[in-house]
């Protein structure tokens, strides 16, 4: 019977489940979508069961489908959103709704914990580079604050997967890549940091025990095997953040690899041996999906810049996809390809919702600049692609100012899917970008790959993604079209910096 490895992405707004086998080959997949509940300005919540159901369903139709045997399934690991919280009772139930990533309801809180302990501090302690009301420690913070009476009912703080895998197993455990964003661990030391428990007042009894990603965890609960229908000795495992799971899915596993992630966002990531700072501490440091690794990770505004563009600017796109069935952005792509490198002098910043770092400007506005006559809308197509090229080539420089040298390029997510904008980021960048066979199920591979390792399928994770990952096509970089780039990247620069106090003007005087 061949063993299978079913990695889960659990999303914001989605959780896909995906089969695998030793090979890397995906045998099934399901994807199920939930709704986000906003009770109020700032907040944003789901159901805590809703995740559980979720895999529960994806699984129904996975057998459904009939391509696999489910009850072939001997290991489980998650790829997962970081930051939700999920407060639970002394006898783990919940108390309320997950409170979700993007819930900003805490920006007070947050402001309380910049005065007490300083963002320097924070940098040095968690890697992140400052107090924010999405992270965790701000929102426990607020709930301490605006809900009391549920606050002295606490039992157990969880992070999203900490719950599933509770759900799954009846323990208790977190690992350090979701942690690193908590703002009560310690990167460090890889233990809770003590002066920020008391603060918030939490006991450290409350939280669960740390682990490595890609830890085995224990034997799935019995009538959860007959609820998801795997087999009853299926191990489930600990996972990692999302994007470091997106890393491993694409083989970018040690020192050297720069992988880049173009969805709504534009994340990147960078793995290091070392935990490692930036001197500007713009470059938040996060724990890796590999033990005993580190990454820089970061994200901005990314494909939503595209995204808007098409959906505002290319109504015959989108009415010939309605009618055809052809992909509106595979003719975008059409058109940019018509278009010369530089766009004829055209240059983009996407900043559509501020700009993040290594350039952080929360009051950062998109422009279109040098526009002229010769201008037509295929050059404001193919200006936003490069915009993001540049983005990334400013990410490059940023690691290499600290130490981290970078010598390929791996793409994942919706923008790898364009042939036109790999080549432009290859021709900014001046490096080669690698696309692999499951570019578009990075998370899910990610999370298996990591479920391997630990059930001892494989030696290693390098050993794990030689097997499991395979690059399928290459962009090498023209470098003709590097030196045109060189000229608009520093331009590019050069607009962002000149704009910085009209940003600051604007935000001053906004009508």
């Amino acid at each position: 019977m061949e063993k299978m490895i079913l990695g889960i992405d659990i999303g914001t707004t989605s959780l896909k489940a995906a089969v695998f086998n030793q090979q890397g080959e995906q045998l099934a997949a399901a994807v199920v979508e939930y709704t986000l509940l906003t009770p109020g300005p700032q907040l944003v919540e789901a159901p805590c069961g809703v995740y559980m159901e979720s895999v529960a369903r994806c699984m129904d139709m996975i057998r459904a489908k009939g391509a696999v045997d489910t009850r072939c399934v001997q290991v489980v690991s998650f790829s997962v959103q970081g930051e939700t919280l999920c407060l639970l009772d002394g006898a783990g139930e919940p108390l309320c709704n997950a409170i979700v990533w993007m819930d900003n309801r805490a920006g007070a809180e947050a402001e309380c914990l910049r005065e007490r302990f300083g963002d320097e501090l924070c940098y040095e302690v968690t890697g992140q580079v400052s107090f924010e009301a999405c992270w965790p420690a701000a929102k426990l913070l607020w709930v301490k604050n605006h809900r009391p009476e549920l606050f002295a009912k606490l039992g157990h703080v969880l992070l999203l997967e900490d719950y599933v895998i509770y759900q799954l197993t009846g323990r208790f455990v977190s690992e350090c890549s979701l942690l690193t964003s908590t703002e009560y661990w310690d990167i460090r030391t890889r233990e809770y940091w003590p002066e920020m428990l008391a603060y918030l007042g939490i006991s450290e009894a409350w939280l669960p025990q740390v682990m490595e990603p890609g830890e085995p965890v224990g034997t799935i609960l019995p009538e959860m095997a007959e609820r998801l229908g795997v087999a009853q000795s299926a191990l489930i495992c600990t996972g990692c953040l999302d994007q470091a799971a997106g890393a491993i899915g694409v083989g970018n596993i040690r020192p050297g690899i720069f992988s880049e992630n173009i969805g709504a966002a534009l994340a990147i990531c960078v793995p290091t041996e070392r935990l490692t700072y930036d001197p500007q501490r713009n470059m938040p440091a996060h724990y890796f999906g590999r033990p005993g690794t580190y990454m820089m990770h970061t994200f901005t505004t990314g494909g939503m810049c595209l995204r808007w563009f098409r959906d505002n600017f290319c109504q015959n796109e989108l009415l010939l996809q309605e009618a055809s069935g052809l992909d509106a952005y595979e003719l975008m792509d059409r058109e940019a390809a018509r278009v010369p490198p530089g766009s004829d002098g055209l240059l983009a910043l996407p900043h559509l919702q501020g700009s993040m770092a290594p350039d952080v400007n929360l009051n950062a506005k998109a422009v279109f600049y040098g526009a002229a006559l010769r201008h037509r809308r295929e050059h404001f197509i193919r200006s936003i692609m490069e915009s993001l090229g540049y983005i990334i080539r400013r990410n490059m420089e940023a690691i290499d100012s600290m130490g981290l040298e970078i010598q390929e390029i791996r793409t994942l997510g919706g923008g790898a899917k364009s042939d036109v904008w790999n080549q432009i980021k290859a021709d900014i960048t001046g490096k080669t970008i690698h696309i692999t066979r499951s570019s578009q199920d990075t998370a899910c591979l990610g999370a298996a790959i990591l479920g391997g390792v630990a059930a001892g399928m494989f030696k290693d994770m390098e050993s794990a993604c030689g097997e499991m990952v395979k690059i399928q096509k290459s962009f090498v970089p023209n470098m003709e079209n590097h030196r045109i780039y060189q000229v608009q990247y520093e331009k590019f620069k050069r607009l962002f910096a000149a704009l910085e106090d009209l940003y600051a003007y604007d935000a001053q005087n906004s009508v």
